[in-house]
């Protein structure tokens, strides 16, 4: 390497100097930019300490300029609403949650009593109520057709996730009988108060068939059941008729068949991500969900 004078002080390499971090020690750092004409007790000029401070700003830089700017690019107050399905609570996007509020996004899980397709709407409604900013809402399997009731002008845009969407006046077992079913999933017999229970063995072969043996028993540990009214009950108009949407259709889904999904997403016209994973997703394959989330997001809260 072609030695450098006292009067031409930059170093020849941006990795060839650290500063030192005792003054009063010898010339070290000189001596490693190969400066052999520096007189022994010099230090480093404030040209050659402003430059390396530059060099190392430079390297932490994108980092940190992806953090600021992902901090930024959505309006104040914006939120991304969850809605979980059946069989379920809040906890199924546990996956999916920090990610999210990482990107500077509000994240509420909305809880549904699961008691009939209007307590359902309701309750989003009142999820609603907790934001005060522009909202993405998202929804798995039967909720596709709790977010699609939604009516409020701040709700930019709709995520359905493995999810069922009915048309006015159609039900969830409308839309969620149109395809064949596979032949793993589960025979489900409501109990004498109406409920329909999701049995282990359906969770393992049908719900969650790509999740862990843990998983899968937390699950079926925490499992709250629909009631027939909520998939009975005739649908209002969909928003997704007036809102951009966005549909995660699941390949190796046992539940909603595949199809159906397909069949659904064309008839909204939303934006679809094909991929091959199972119905739940959240568990199983969650930095997918959380691209399709975080597209919706920057496509649409800022309008």
């Amino acid at each position: 390497m072609r030695s450098r004078n006292s009067k031409d002080p930059t170093p020849a390499s941006s990795d060839s100097w650290e500063p030192r971090s005792n003054p009063a020690a010898p010339c070290a750092p000189l001596r490693k930019l190969h400066c052999p004409d520096a007189a022994p007790d010099a230090l480093p000029s404030k040209s050659i300490r402003t430059r390396t401070r530059a060099i190392r700003l430079t390297r932490q830089a994108p980092d940190q300029r992806k953090h600021d700017f992902e901090m930024n690019v959505f309006p104040k107050d914006s939120a991304i609403i969850l809605v979980h399905g059946a069989w379920a609570d809040g906890s199924c996007w546990s996956n999916v949650i920090l990610p999210l509020q990482r990107h500077g996004l509000t994240v509420i899980c909305a809880p549904l009593p699961l008691t009939s397709l209007t307590h359902d709407i309701a309750a989003l409604r009142r999820a609603l109520e907790r934001t005060s900013g522009p909202v993405v809402l998202a929804g798995h399997a039967y909720a596709g057709a709790v977010i699609g009731a939604a009516d409020d002008t701040r709700v930019k845009s709709l995520v359905f996730v493995a999810a069922l969407a009915p048309d006015e006046g159609e039900t969830v077992s409308h839309v969620f009988y149109r395809g064949e079913p596979h032949p793993d999933a589960p025979k489900l017999i409501p109990d004498p108060h109406g409920l329909l229970w999701m049995p282990e063995e359906g969770f393992r072969r049908a719900v969650a068939h790509r999740a862990s043996t843990d998983q899968i028993s937390i699950m079926a540990a925490l499992q709250r059941p629909i009631a027939l009214q909520c998939i009975d009950e005739a649908s209002p108009a969909p928003a997704w008729k007036t809102k951009p949407s966005w549909f995660l259709l699941a390949e190796d889904d046992r539940m909603i068949n595949p199809k159906t999904q397909r069949f659904m997403a064309d008839r909204m016209g939303a934006s679809i991500r094909s991929e091959r994973v199972d119905h739940t997703p959240m568990y199983t394959e969650p930095h997918l969900v959380i691209e399709v989330l975080l597209e919706a997001a920057r496509d649409t809260l800022s309008r």
